[in-house]
């Protein structure tokens, strides 16, 4: 179903990542494009190990393309020792794991009537680099949500490329949103009044440039979070003769002069980026920012880095009531991504 007055109007807006969760969404792993074959058993105990962690605390439903597709997978599944509690499958064809970017962006409202709807946006494989991916566009049409309202916001737009902290203020960054591969036909204030309009975002704070080998043109995911309604962690680089130094400074220069929706200087907690992962001569995305915030834990990329002890300290003492995991995500950033992009939450609300 549908709606023709705009979702801020009506009392919408996108929740913040930590307020509760009714389930988690995710797509099983299978192209080989982004995972080869040597790649991919790595992946899929990634993939499990994220499954076990948010199934304590929450429903998680799995895309699988189709009937033959969901026995290997709950097959898979088994040998591993997951049980089925807490865990759904759905025969939903998909191109790629990558459900941050072109699944539904879920908001709510609280006063009376409480309710859930989604937003539904253009998917253009960031930028129409990867053709083959603009199919996933159209997942949001075949999942079993069809009973909840939808806005259609009729522009290009990735999940992993906002954060918010729920109260109104978002955090993006220029090289994406502003790209104009995305939407050619909309400047700052377009946007800007499009986030409002659909997501509830009255105060944003623009960032310039994302980090190196981040193929989706600088998503604010790899590089600042909220981690409350006045903190964010924004990822710095120590090191001055690395690639990423300049822009991530800037970044933290940035968000050091940013000011809350209430008007008030953001609390900055640095956090600090892995060396770099390089596979055959290709630096890879690599940031200890994509991390996801479920119920009870908080699910942190590690890749075998020194930094990953510090990282995981740092994002403990800022969820005090959740568990803080490291999982191994060398393999998975190989597709150029990590927890975070292949994610999705929808939002409890009870």
């Amino acid at each position: 179903m549908s709606e023709d007055n705009l979702p801020y109007d009506l009392g919408y807006r996108m929740p913040a990542e930590w307020e509760r969760h009714e389930a988690t969404w995710i797509a099983w792993p299978k192209n080989p494009d982004s995972f080869p074959a040597e790649i991919l058993p790595e992946v899929e105990n990634a993939y499990i190990k994220i499954i076990e962690e948010l199934k304590k605390s929450e429903k998680v439903n799995i895309l699988v393309d189709d009937m033959q597709a969901e026995k290997a997978v709950k097959g898979f599944l088994k040998a591993k020792g997951v049980s089925a509690s807490n865990l759904a499958l759905h025969r939903i064809p998909t191109s790629d794991v990558w459900f941050r970017d072109y699944g539904p962006i879920f908001i709510t409202r609280k006063d009376p009537p409480k309710a859930l709807a989604y937003t539904k946006w253009v998917f253009n494989a960031w930028g129409s680099k990867y053709d083959d991916l603009k199919r996933d566009s159209e997942v949001p049409e075949r999942m079993p949500i069809k009973d909840i309202t939808k806005f259609e916001a009729q522009m290009v737009l990735e999940g992993g490329s906002i954060d918010t902290n729920g109260l109104g203020t978002f955090i993006t960054t220029e090289q994406c949103l502003l790209n104009r591969n995305r939407n050619p036909t909309l400047n700052r204030p377009g946007i800007e009044s499009r986030l409002r309009n659909y997501l509830g975002a009255t105060n944003i704070i623009w960032l310039k440039d994302g980090i190196i080998g981040d193929d989706t043109d600088g998503h604010v995911d790899d590089i600042a979070r909220f981690v409350n309604s006045n903190t964010i962690v924004c990822a710095t680089e120590s090191d001055k003769s690395d690639a990423n130094y300049a822009a991530l400074a800037d970044n933290l220069s940035a968000l050091k002069r940013a000011k809350d929706h209430s008007g008030v200087k953001l609390n900055v907690v640095q956090l600090p980026m892995p060396k770099a992962v390089v596979y055959n001569g290709l630096r890879l995305p690599a940031s200890y920012a994509n991390f996801y915030i479920a119920n009870g834990v908080v699910l942190v990329p590690v890749f075998n880095d020194a930094n990953d002890a510090k990282a995981l300290r740092i994002l403990s003492s800022l969820f005090p009531g959740r568990r803080v995991v490291g999982i191994d995500c060398r393999a998975l950033v190989y597709g150029f991504g990590a927890i975070h992009c292949i994610t999705q939450q929808q939002p409890s609300i009870i």
